[in-house]
């Protein structure tokens, strides 16, 4: 016998239930007001680190929720249809995911994957047209130094904000890893190997 979770469930039928077909797009398709750094909008955030994220509100629906809500059912894809800028950054962040995924893989406790993730923050993050930068073409390329800034700033701010949250659905409240997430970590998102 099986046992599936009821996470796991819900996400195998939201998989099989679009057919392969349709992946999970943001929400966020207004632009208005958004400043945006190499063609992508530097959403509002439900954060208290520092950058230059404008402040969400706390009970609204962020890019970080979306993208962790979503992110079980989109690594599937191996590709993605771009219907606004702010799915940009989902695809972004959906990667980001991919790859603390993977550093948490071996990692037993919370105590220790916090570790994992806490270096994984300390690495350099590319800009587009950097070396190491994963989507080459997805984002426009920065015209100034102070755009190349603010959107690696702006990325440094919403991937420590991801996770701190992935932190909490990957792992249970008694500090034990859920293998109902670290399970998708042997997954690639649009045939991206991560290393």
């Amino acid at each position: 016998m099986i046992l599936i979770s009821a996470d796991l469930r819900f996400d195998l039928f939201r998989f099989f239930s679009i057919g392969h077909k349709m992946v999970y797009h943001s929400s966020f398709v207004d632009e208005e007001g958004i400043t945006k750094a190499c063609g992508c909008p530097l959403l509002p955030l439900k954060s208290h680190i520092k950058g230059p994220a404008p402040i969400s509100e706390q009970d609204k629906t962020d890019i970080v929720d979306e993208a962790i809500t979503f992110f079980r059912a989109n690594v599937f894809f191996t590709n993605f249809d771009i219907k606004s800028p702010a799915d940009k950054l989902l695809i972004y962040l959906t990667f980001y995911i991919n790859v603390a995924l993977k550093r948490l893989e071996g990692c037993r406790t919370l105590a220790v994957g916090t570790k994992a993730i806490i270096n994984l923050g300390l690495e350099d993050i590319p800009v587009p047209g950097e070396t190491g930068f994963p989507f080459p073409g997805l984002f426009s390329l920065p015209q100034s130094q102070d755009e190349a800034d603010l959107f690696r700033n702006y990325l440094k701010q919403v991937r420590e904000e991801t996770s701190g949250r992935l932190l909490s659905v990957a792992y249970r409240a008694n500090g034990t890893p859920n293998k109902w997430w670290l399970a998708f970590a042997k997954r690639k998102f649009i045939n991206v190997v991560v290393l």
